[in-house]
């Protein structure tokens, strides 16, 4: 496996933000070319479909990687570090993508199964929703596909370890920026003005009853104020205040009540203080949703290759979010974690001094073979 970690290794030095992953998409488009291949690009402009069939039957898999890396200035020393000031493999997806690219190399030299397996690469994992746009392209109308599967490395996953759960597996993802509107002055004479500042905080506060007083204890959500900027000196009153919101939830309806008591309540609170707000929401990637035949497989699968010990029933699905949640929604398929830690003080994703563990990677390549030889079956 030592030319997968060199590849793997290559993307590192080389990272590409989401939907400018040109020279990445270049290398991988090449190197399927090379294998044999049929390779479609320009799916969500830098994306790319390879395609390989053998045998007689109909049967057809996909599997996607992601490609793109993020804005993070890298602080591991690796010899391999990013060549790209300001940019990042923080993610593993570089990782990802050297997986899939060593499972291409064998399963075109051993052609041990029998159907059409289409392998997705796919950009923009990180921002744009680039699995959405590759599906706004047509990807499964181009790429028939019976299921789909991804997976993503876990760093606090113990190593080689499959982690799989049926249903929602990660969060659906919205944001929300709220400025309130108050009226400035000198802080020696508050009695003059409208202060946003009291304001934002008294509506930061009274956000956090929507969990306890508007959404049955069972039903995951998450609301964080992640950022709160108002004013710039100690005797000034500012003429706003804002703050943005991330916001994580499962169910559709839970979805919903979240959007319509944050308004309620940012409205409610600024017009108890006499000052208006102004609120930007913004719909993100919707919850993903495993399916539970193709997680049954790939649970079932890696108890016989990796062993019983090596497969685990998530407790809990993830807060996290993904945009694979649509290729799940638009087909059969499921979403699975390789655990990839080394020691309980690795840096976490999204972390400058993340280094995707490249010990991984004959686990993860082989186990990507294995699942399409195993779904398509044998000639």
């Amino acid at each position: 496996m030592s030319d997968v970690v060199a590849i793997r290794r290559y993307l590192h030095q080389h990272p590409e933000l989401g939907l400018s992953e040109f020279g990445t998409s270049d290398f991988v488009a090449q190197q399927l070319t090379d294998l044999g291949y049929e390779v479609t690009r320009g799916l969500a402009k830098t994306g790319l479909v390879a395609t390989l069939t053998n045998g007689t039957s109909s049967s057809s898999i996909g599997i996607r990687a992601d490609m793109d890396a993020l804005p993070i200035e890298e602080e591991t020393g690796a010899e391999y570090a990013s060549l790209n000031k300001g940019i990042m493999h923080a993610c593993g997806h570089d990782g990802h993508t050297a997986m899939l690219l060593g499972a291409a190399k064998i399963l075109a030299e051993r052609r041990n199964f029998d159907g059409t397996i289409h392998l997705i690469f796919q950009p923009a994992e990180e921002n744009f929703g680039g699995a959405k746009l590759m599906i706004d392209d047509g990807l499964f109308e181009r790429f028939p596909c019976d299921a789909v599967f991804g997976l993503h490395n876990d760093p606090t996953l113990p190593f080689g370890k499959i982690g799989v759960k049926e249903g929602p597996m990660m969060a659906a993802v919205d944001e929300c920026k709220i400025t309130v509107n108050g009226r400035g002055g000198h802080g020696a004479e508050p009695q003059t003005t409208a202060d946003p500042i009291v304001c934002g905080a008294s509506i930061i506060m009274a956000l956090q009853t929507i969990a306890s007083r508007n959404i049955h204890p069972l039903d995951a959500m998450v609301i964080t104020v992640g950022a709160f900027h108002a004013g710039m000196a100690s005797n000034v009153i500012p003429e706003r205040a804002e703050m943005v919101l991330t916001i994580r939830s499962f169910d559709p309806d839970v979805r919903d009540e979240l959007e319509r008591r944050i308004r309620v309540i940012a409205e409610g609170q600024a017009a108890s203080y006499g000052m208006g707000v102004t609120i930007d929401y913004a719909r993100g990637y919707d919850a993903t949703i495993n399916h539970a035949a193709e997680t049954d497989f790939v649970r079932d699968l890696a108890r016989r290759v990796l062993g019983e010990d090596k497969v685990m029933d998530l407790p809990r699905a993830s807060m996290g979010s993904e945009d694979f949640a649509y290729m799940v929604s638009e087909r059969p398929g499921t979403y699975f974690l390789l655990g990839t830690k080394r020691t309980d003080n690795d840096p976490p994703l999204h972390h400058p001094r993340f280094d995707f563990n490249d010990d991984a990677i004959p686990i993860g390549t082989s186990f990507w073979v294995e699942l399409a030889e195993a779904y398509l079956g044998r000639p």
